[in-house]
């Protein structure tokens, strides 16, 4: 077989045998297909051999069609070359501007980003190349939607030592992000019957979007320096409630003892499922991480988690630990929703974790988000003292409450106006008040940039009337 054939791509040409010359058919279609921008500038296409079997006709009948089109400029050809679609091809409508993509982001102080630049390609590459080498061949057709064995099981040792969790690896459903683990649950409770979820205020806005999606009415409980009220949310009565005890999301704060256990007390009583958004817990520099709560009740808690905040975001993948009565449930909605998430990647990560590569990862990231931390509340304390960083010193990102009267909006848009992104606290809040504020992360900035950052917003904040 020739070279040229050994690579041929496919081409959807159909030609009719009404009379019409088929060489003539053929120079027409692709004419059109060029025109239309379906055949782009430099498309290569099939050599004369390989259409000419794929359309039942003589090679002859392509080589002259090309050849024509090749004297009109919409083909190019050169000997031992393949036969390309020109360059200045012709197209009956210009393409598509894109869209614009906004200003230069200089200073990427946005939240839920770990230190991009740190992942760890080669062990990651080590883990993959190994799963590649060793994976039998039954490992690459359909499995358990649930889930891989071998991260299941690998996932419910790491998160009993690290974590304090009760898992068993029947329980864990295997998802692709947190996000979808949430909705997995949420569409599990709504088949149980279940109407109503309370969720904190202020709260992630994206998993409270993601609740109302999935059939379920959020109910918005606030938060205070000591978390969620279990007052008030005992008052709500709802099905369920999403919580973030750990590290609270916004606000930083941790759910308080007394209120932890009030939380499991309610939901013992009254039969309600609280779910354990776990989402950054691994993250704290002032002292040891407190122990998830799915340890102390895991008939009443679903605990959520992902590497998003540990690895990277764009692994996609996250777990939920289920109640015994919610496991088969929610691995239903997990084949119903996908069949399941990617194979490969799940073998991997349970290698990662086994070989001790994610706890030699979190060692050294720890560190270097303690600086980084650090580094953002000394800028802030002396370039801008009029704002207060909340909550303990954990995660990738702290809410700075601005001055009462600031426009935290006109705020984050001057700021990216500059090239500094960071999120407003605004989308956050649903019914509890409170001052003005942004969210700034600072695991994917390095110190420097970060002092360079907030001096900028300080002088923002100077301009709106704000310092």
């Amino acid at each position: 077989m020739a070279a040229a054939d050994r690579f041929a791509p496919d081409l959807l040409v159909r030609l009719e045998r009404d009379g019409r010359p088929l060489r003539l058919q053929l120079e027409e279609q692709l004419r059109e297909a060029i025109r239309a921008g379906r055949l782009r500038p430099g498309t290569a296409l099939p050599s004369t051999r390989a259409l000419a079997a794929d359309l039942g006709v003589s090679r002859g009948v392509v080589v002259e069609a090309y050849a024509q089109l090749v004297a009109e400029g919409w083909l190019v050809a050169g000997q031992g070359a393949r036969t390309r679609v020109a360059a200045a091809a012709r197209q009956a409508e210009p393409r598509a501007t894109p869209a614009p993509t906004g200003p230069r982001v200089r200073i990427d102080f946005r939240p839920g980003l770990t230190d991009l630049a740190a992942f760890p390609r080669r062990e990651w590459l080590a883990s993959l190349r190994r799963v590649l080498r060793e994976a039998p061949d039954a490992a690459l057709g359909w499995q358990d939607p649930r889930g891989e064995r071998a991260l299941r099981e690998t996932l419910a040792a790491y998160l009993g030592r690290s974590r304090g969790a009760l898992a068993d690896p029947e329980r864990i459903v295997v998802a692709t992000g947190m996000t979808q683990a949430l909705v997995l649950v949420a569409g599990a409770l709504r088949r149980r019957g279940a109407r109503r979820i309370a969720v904190e205020d202020p709260g992630f806005h994206i998993h409270r979007d993601a609740l109302a999606h999935a059939g379920l009415e959020p109910v918005a409980v606030p938060v205070d320096e000591g978390g969620i009220d279990t007052d008030r949310l005992a008052a709500a009565a709802p099905d369920a409630v999403l919580v973030t005890p750990a590290h609270q999301q916004p606000t930083g704060v941790v759910l308080a003892p007394e209120r932890r256990a009030a939380l499991l007390r309610w939901a013992e009583e009254t039969g309600a499922l609280v779910i354990e958004d776990d989402y950054d817990a691994e993250h704290r520099y002032d002292r040891e991480p407190v122990g998830a709560l799915q340890g102390l009740a895991p008939e009443r808690v679903a605990y959520l988690g992902s590497p998003s905040k540990t690895l990277a975001p764009s692994l996609r993948l996250g777990w939920a630990v289920l109640p015994s009565a919610l496991a088969g449930p929610v691995g239903e909605e997990k084949l119903r929703a996908d069949l399941g998430s990617p194979v490969l990647d799940q073998l991997a990560l349970a290698d990662f974790i086994e070989r001790g590569e994610l706890d030699r990862h979190l060692r050294r990231t720890r560190r270097s988000y303690r600086r980084r931390r650090d580094a953002l509340v000394g800028a802030l304390a002396r370039l801008l003292p009029a704002a207060r960083v909340t909550g303990i010193a954990a995660g990738l990102h702290a809410l700075v409450l601005l001055p009462e009267g600031t426009d935290e909006a006109a705020l984050v848009e001057r700021a990216l106006e500059r090239g500094i992104a960071l999120a407003p606290l605004a989308p956050m809040r649903v019914a509890a008040p409170g001052p003005p504020g942004v969210l700034i992360g600072y695991a994917n900035v390095a110190e420097t940039a970060i002092e360079r950052g907030v001096a900028e917003l300080a002088a923002i904040a100077g301009e709106l009337g704000s310092a």
